[in-house]
């Protein structure tokens, strides 16, 4: 039985999804597993992760647009609003998304989809640098 474990840093422009699967697909292949799983976990509660279309980029900003109509920036009932008028809404949307996903990998590669891309989801109006920790088991 092989592990691994390592970290991806995703330096996001403001709200959006940031596909990382090239990178994920690399370091996979890099680890020698053939057949496993692997677990990736965002390290931040005001972004999530997700698996998502990634032929048609329209895709992205309607899941965008979607979540900022759902949970909207400047709701006056808000109490955690010290960190600016995305904060509070970003957390919610993270709450309602996912921090963790496993992947199944068969032949050294993930799991995914013809059209299937692994994203980080930014919450956040501003500039970040997101850290998603990966950790693949198996033989």
């Amino acid at each position: 039985m092989k592990q691994d474990q390592t970290e991806f840093f995703i330096q996001t422009q403001g709200q959006g999804l940031y596909e990382f699967t090239r990178d994920l697909s690399n370091w996979i292949a890099g680890t020698g597993v053939e057949t496993g799983q692997v677990t990736l976990f965002c390290r931040h509660t005001s972004a999530s992760l997700t698996i998502q279309e990634n032929a048609d980029p329209d895709v992205k900003l309607d899941l965008t647009e979607f979540f900022a109509r759902l949970v909207p920036e400047h709701m006056n009932w808000l109490r955690h609003t010290m960190e600016g008028p995305d904060d509070m809404p970003a957390h919610i949307k993270s709450a309602l998304t996912d921090v963790s996903l496993t992947i199944p990998i068969s032949r050294g590669q993930a799991v995914l989809g013809t059209w299937q891309g692994i994203y980080l989801f930014e919450h956040r109006s501003h500039s970040h640098r997101r850290s998603v920790v990966a950790h693949v088991i198996g033989a």
